[in-house]
């Protein structure tokens, strides 16, 4: 079925009385040249799994599916199943699960569904859940190897950004924490039905075997970073205390111990920088020179 086809899609949705929900985020891909790229660079490929988050009418997954050895959908609007069933009725090797990705035991899915086989996942995220499906995958320590992702082309720049870039922010360090991340291509608002008001873009993060920095108390690191980008325009000092509630004179003390600049911006630190400026918080803290 061409399903990149617009006329033969709005067809197929509406005999099967589909509507798109806008709570959803449901945008599909119709653009014939983007899910076959996204799959290839995906890691799609025999003997691999793929977990695919919102399959849509199924356009990526049918290319995920050609190229790999089993293919595991999770879809949260039960409308959709049906459709899948009929697009998708070709290969034998895809599986619907319906159910929402924020709340189905991903470990225990992947243990059952691919064998040990390498996992990889794709998915074309819907906009507004973006961040919060990416951290769930990464913060679980799922056993998988990549995941590569449509998301809007501004996040695409925040999610991959490194220190010293104008995105750079709270959700940059996170990602490079777990992962390290790339851009791989943009894709226009064009090749969506119905087209969203922005352009998109694709980008793969690579899982760390480990992380890259080594905080003696990861959640105090994570804090750190969360208080330095809340008041971006401020110095790391002048954010930290007010997030913190600790006194400048106190926190100079630490950044000192680390070795860090408290003049800086949040976006000028380095993983390392925001480690070792925790471990000197953690200190002193356990020293009871701070309460928090």
């Amino acid at each position: 079925m061409a399903l990149t086809d617009r006329a033969r899609l709005r067809e197929l949705l509406e005999r099967h009385g589909f509507t798109f929900s806008k709570a959803m985020g449901q945008n599909f891909l119709v653009n014939p040249s983007v899910c076959p790229r996204m799959a290839e660079l995906g890691g799609a490929a025999p003997g691999v799994g793929v977990l695919e988050i919102g399959p849509g009418v199924g356009v990526l997954t049918a290319e995920l599916a050609r190229r790999a050895g089993r293919v595991v959908c999770v879809e949260l609007d039960p409308g959709l199943p049906p459709i899948l069933a009929e697009t998708l009725a070709e290969f034998d090797n895809v599986e619907i699960v319906l159910g929402d990705v924020m709340e189905v035991d991903l470990q225990s899915l992947i243990a059952g569904r691919f064998g040990g086989m390498p996992v990889v996942v794709c998915a074309n995220l819907p906009y507004y859940i973006t961040t919060p499906i990416l951290m769930r995958l990464l913060e679980s320590r799922l056993p998988i190897e990549a995941i590569t992702v449509m998301v809007q082309k501004e996040a695409a720049a925040r999610l991959c950004a490194a220190p010293g870039e104008r995105e750079c922010g709270a959700i940059s360090a996170a990602i490079a924490y777990y992962a390290e991340p790339r851009v791989l291509f943009p894709v226009s608002a064009g090749s969506f039905m119905p087209a969203p008001k922005v352009d998109s873009a694709v980008i793969r993060l690579d899982l760390r075997p480990k992380p890259p920095v080594s905080p003696g108390d990861e959640r105090l690191m994570f804090e750190l970073v969360r208080g330095a980008f809340a008041q971006r325009r401020k110095t790391v000092l002048n954010a930290l205390s007010a997030s913190l509630g600790i006194g400048k004179d106190e926190l100079t003390q630490a950044f000192r111990t680390a070795g860090v600049d408290c003049g800086q911006r949040a976006e000028r630190l380095t993983l390392q920088q925001f480690a070792d400026l925790s471990d000197a918080v953690r200190a002193l803290r356990a020293a009871g020179r701070f309460h928090f």
